[in-house]
């Protein structure tokens, strides 16, 4: 496995890999051919650096090879696994281990696996790949998405998703020491957003439909410009008030906008998912 997480240890490079220690943790895993128990863990074990993504490195010894390393450090069973901080032994097991017990020794010196996702998702929303960050903001526990510059990464995630209200009430909880000027940017966006969403034309669309609210096609027009600004639950609301008494209304022109909507939205749209079944419910 090619990855910046994870190199083969041998008398040329060992001393300048043990020095890396000294920046981050380095597990060194002893292993031989010969020694089944060994080998077959390997796999296991990069997968295990690539997702500590960093946090850790991987150095894996062949003692076959590398006899004199491998006596350096008295290993006597294979395998053996050593940690490395700041260029000392901190921690190790001997003999043929579980990768659960390999997890669990690393745990104690190491971030948790949550950590380390929130430290990858802060860095994605910083290069902003937005998309990639919220699913790991989303999944992470009660205790750290409460924290102020979770809430701030994910309201910044939501307003490029266009998620307004969800950033708008992210946003209400965010603690006065995290309003900065990351925070003062993302409610310009919003601001940006309603300014928008409230256009002098939806201004006048909803005063003549104030005075028509039996208008079908005023109905339409507004819901259509209520989409256009990310209104969406207000859009196939006011569509929903007609075709759910009349399926053919405006010909069907309005059925065919209210599901155009929800196909924009598309499957994972909560929104979108609330109206579906309400239509659904009424076609079958």
């Amino acid at each position: 496995m090619q990855s910046p997480f994870i190199t083969e240890l041998n008398q040329q490079n060992f001393m300048q890999v043990l020095e890396t220690s000294r920046q981050t943790p380095l597990l060194i895993h002893f292993w031989a051919p010969v020694s089944q128990e060994s080998s077959e863990i390997i796999p296991q074990l990069q997968q295990l650096a690539q997702n500590y993504n960093g946090a850790m490195t991987l150095a894996l010894l062949n003692c076959e090879q590398e006899q004199s390393i491998a006596a350096q450090f008295g290993v006597q069973a294979l395998p053996t696994i050593a940690l490395f901080v700041n260029g000392q032994p901190v921690d190790g097991l001997g003999g043929p281990q579980p990768i659960e017990m390999i997890e669990q020794m690393l745990a104690k010196h190491l971030p948790s696996q949550e950590e380390i996702n929130l430290s990858k998702a802060l860095e994605l929303v910083a290069s902003g790949q937005h998309a990639q960050a919220m699913p790991l903001l989303t999944a992470l526990s009660a205790e750290l998405a409460n924290r102020g510059d979770v809430k701030l990464a994910l309201a910044d995630c939501y307003l490029e998703a266009q998620n307004f209200e969800q950033a708008e009430a992210l946003l209400q909880a965010i603690p006065l020491e995290y309003q900065d000027n990351y925070y003062k940017g993302l409610i310009a966006k919003l601001e940006i957003h309603h300014q928008a969403a409230n256009s002098p034309e939806i201004q006048s669309l909803e005063q003549q439909r104030a005075s028509e609210p039996n208008n079908a096609k005023l109905a339409q027009e507004l819901a259509l410009n209520y989409h256009q600004v990310n209104r969406d639950d207000e859009a196939l609301a006011l569509m929903w008030q007609f075709i759910s008494q009349d399926l053919n209304c405006l010909d069907g022109d309005m059925k065919k906008s209210f599901m155009d909507i929800l196909s924009a939205l598309g499957q994972g749209n909560t929104v979108a998912a609330k109206y579906r079944r309400q239509l659904y419910s009424i076609l079958y």
